[in-house]
Parts: structure tokens; C-alpha cells; sequence
């Protein structure tokens, strides 16, 4: 099975730039946990919700301060959406990521794969899998 028949299509992303409350307000209202952030029409970064629990709220910095650059996570792991779902599953796995951008031949994007896209559409043995190594403790 291939990503692409697992992930979900099209992505809202942001500018490096872009105030951590509109990063908010996309996710909000695109009902996502996390937004990839682009510049010059390449990936660069992305936002989670919890780098903005993290970085911005528990360090104690003012939000409204703040722009998607200032608590993005700029290592970035993706898939391709011709890869295997399998091998796109082993990247979330040991990376403990629970959602991973996908991009075409192009190096452009195209979706975004999350753990949820693979517990609905892949082999439960898989998603059993993932889960335990994606949610396990940090040491």
C-alpha cells in the first residue's frame, strides 16, 4: 500500500513569519495538529501543537509575540506519497513523530500522513505497531 492511498490530501501551511495566533487559528479551524511551514516554496519547518504549548507558553514568552519561525521544529522528516506505507511508518517510528509531510517527485508537498490516516486505512498490525513506538516515553 502506498502513501498516497493512506495520507489525507492537500496541506494549509504557513509562512516563517506568520503570528503564532493565526498558526493557532489555521489549526483551529483546519482541525489539524500541526502546520508545515514554507518558504520560497520549500519546507523549512513545522509547527505542533505542542511546540506551541512548549516553546512558547511554558518557557513563558508572550504568544501574541511570537511567529511560526520562533517555535517551529526545523528538523524535518518526510515521506514520498510513492513510498510504501510500511516505510513511512518506520520514519514516524523512529523519529517518535506522529505526523509526517508527504511530497512528490517534485520536492513539492502534497499531504501530510498521520498517525490517524494509518490506523484508519492501513493493516491494524501496523498501526498496532506504530502507536506503541510513536507514543512511547522519552527517556
Amino acid at each position: 500500500m502506498k502513501v498516497k492511498d493512506v495520507m489525507h490530501d492537500g496541506v494549509a501551511w504557513v509562512e516563517p513569519d506568520t503570528l503564532l495566533s493565526k498558526v493557532a487559528v489555521t489549526m483551529r479551524d483546519e482541525d489539524v495538529g500541526s502546520i508545515p511551514v514554507g518558504e520560497d516554496d520549500r519546507l523549512v519547518g513545522m509547527v505542533t501543537d505542542r511546540d506551541i504549548a512548549i516553546r512558547a507558553l511554558a518557557d513563558g514568552k508572550d504568544p501574541l509575540q511570537l511567529t511560526a519561525g520562533d517555535v517551529m521544529t526545523d528538523e524535518i522528516f518526510y515521506c514520498t506519497a510513492d513510498e510504501e506505507v510500511e516505510d513511512a511508518v518506520r520514519i514516524m517510528e523512529n523519529n517518535e513523530i506522529r505526523r509526517l509531510p508527504v511530497i512528490d517527485h517534485n520536492k513539492r508537498m502534497v499531504g501530510m500522513l498521520s498517525m490517524g490516516d494509518v490506523a484508519a486505512r492501513a493493516p491494524a498490525s501496523l498501526s498496532s505497531e506504530m502507536l506503541k513506538a510513536v507514543s512511547a516515553h522519552h527517556p
